[in-house]
């Protein structure tokens, strides 16, 4: 009797045994198969038990979370959806995340090992720590201005602080209500499969997802490479350039879109947008001189991050010459984002220092603690300092007598350039609509904010279409919203 009951026990010991390596290699060996196999749904129960944390804007939420009482519990939701939308992007229980809800997940759904009491707690206890909140740097009455500018036509807005490279506005439009994918049935896959099919794209982000010619306003660039250069050295000399320009090694003649290019100085063909003109300066200055700049600006940087993947704008340095007079006018294969475009505007604004743009401020934990800060941002030099205080001038010249007069505000020093990029086969396309600029108050002792608008299909006959006509307008009301905040972006 005693054998057997020992046999038993022993049996029960190697049972014991068995279950717990089978225990060990479940939890040890084989937890991350485990949590990554797509039938295991504790990992998703888990994330939308408890409410997501917030994204602010000026110190209020544009985010929420809303008890649906399923096992999903949670869903995200959006206040004026269609206007943050390219800020904040979508958090999906069927799609996953995009823009700052993607960048900013594990401190949104509170997985982020920072926001735990103490190192591993959330391993030993298996739970998660209510989310944090990420502050932005979205100026509300900025965004709403651009957003509102462009009503219902195609086009996207970005606007930057110059001084620290803080980006105030970035719409896109047409834009989309995020909420509506925010749960898992059918009214999300609904709305998924017709905003995937609208062939307008809302869900693009236009201001850093999309590059354009940048056309005309590309001269900014141009004119600082041959100043820079000492190509140029006195702005008010004619500048021998014919009317029509012959591209080099070519039978192609450039023309312009306005009167009295031929020979024109560099203060009048930028004030005017003489083609011609800058087209034979890009060549006169060179391909080396003319990279180094774009590259100073900014452009052929595939590693923008604001926090979210910015598009790469382009600047080709494998040209020829009558390749490079085409990519010194914004067209051939040069192409920007708004926001590369606003940043050139900006460092113009802050004599020649270029500043990182970054949209997030700070993030905290849900009880208001801070968990980081945006800090000082790198900065470069774009052109010299004396090159930028005349490239201030010229841009200022095209407000106040030049192409851009509708940018024009009463009590401030405003700085602009138009433009009008040609596209598509033959450039058969409808023009795209351009206009940088920056704007200072009389009382201030350095410009507020530096904004690039492109609209891309203007609703007026083609030959009305201009940046000053179209774009301008849409500039100045952002830099008014954000000139009549009070000590910098609005707190309302």
């Amino acid at each position: 009797m005693t054998r057997h009951i020992r046999r038993a026990g022993l049996f029960c010991a190697l049972l014991l045994v068995a279950l717990l390596v089978n225990a060990a290699r479940v939890q040890v060996l084989r937890a991350d198969a485990y949590d990554d196999n797509p039938a295991n749904r504790r990992d998703a129960i888990t994330r939308y038990q408890q409410p997501r944390g917030d994204i602010l804007v000026a110190g209020r939420p544009v985010t929420g979370s809303r008890d649906t009482g399923e096992h999903l519990r949670y869903e995200r939701t959006y206040t004026d959806g269609p206007l943050y939308a390219p800020v904040t992007g979508f958090a999906s229980q069927e799609y996953g995340t995009t823009l700052l809800e993607h960048t900013e997940d594990e401190l949104l759904s509170g997985a982020d090992p920072v926001l735990a009491p103490l190192p591993l707690w959330n391993d030993f206890t298996r739970s998660r720590n209510a989310g944090g909140d990420v502050v932005t740097t979205i100026d509300p009455a900025a965004q709403r201005a651009a957003y509102e500018g462009l009503r219902s036509r195609k086009g996207a807005v970005a606007a930057v602080e110059p001084s620290t490279g803080r980006i105030l506005a970035l719409v896109s439009v047409p834009s989309y209500d995020p909420g509506l994918l925010s749960g898992n049935g059918r009214t999300a896959r609904d709305a998924w499969a017709r905003l995937n099919a609208d062939p307008d794209r809302p869900m693009l982000n236009r201001a850093v997802q999309r590059t354009y010619p940048p056309g005309s306003t590309f001269k900014v660039v141009t004119a600082a490479a041959a100043l820079d250069a000492g190509v140029v050295t006195d702005l008010d000399k004619p500048t021998d350039s014919p009317d029509p320009y012959p591209l080099p090694g070519t039978t192609t003649r450039l023309t312009n879109g306005s009167r009295g290019c031929e020979d024109a100085s560099v203060r009048e063909a930028f004030t005017w947008s003489c083609n011609t003109v800058f087209a034979k300066l890009g060549v006169d200055t060179g391909v080396a001189d003319m990279t180094a700049t774009a590259h100073a600006f900014g452009f052929n940087d595939g590693d923008v991050r604001v926090p979210f993947r910015v598009a790469r704008s382009t600047f080709d340095t494998t040209v020829d010459r009558a390749q490079l007079a085409l990519a010194s006018i914004g067209q051939y294969n040069t192409r920007a984002t708004p926001l590369q475009m606003a940043m050139v505007a900006a460092a113009v604004a802050s004599g020649g220092q270029v500043r990182e743009p970054y949209l997030v401020e700070r993030t905290t934990r849900a009880g208001g603690g801070a968990v980081s800060t945006a800090g000082s941002r790198p900065m470069r030099r774009a052109m010299h300092p004396s090159t930028a205080l005349r490239m201030r001038e010229l841009m200022r010249d095209v407000v106040e007598k030049g192409t851009g007069t509708n940018a024009a505000i009463r009590g401030a020093v405003v700085g602009g350039k138009t433009g009008t990029a040609q596209h598509g086969l033959g450039n058969s396309g409808t023009p795209y609509a351009w206009f940088v600029s920056w704007a200072q108050g009389h009382e201030d002792m350095e410009a507020k904010v530096a904004v690039a608008v492109v609209v891309e299909d203007a609703a007026a006959n083609r030959r009305e279409i201009s940046g000053g006509g179209t774009a301008a307008p849409i500039a100045r009301a952002v830099m008014e919203a954000v000139l009549n905040s009070q000590d910098g972006p609005a707190t309302w």
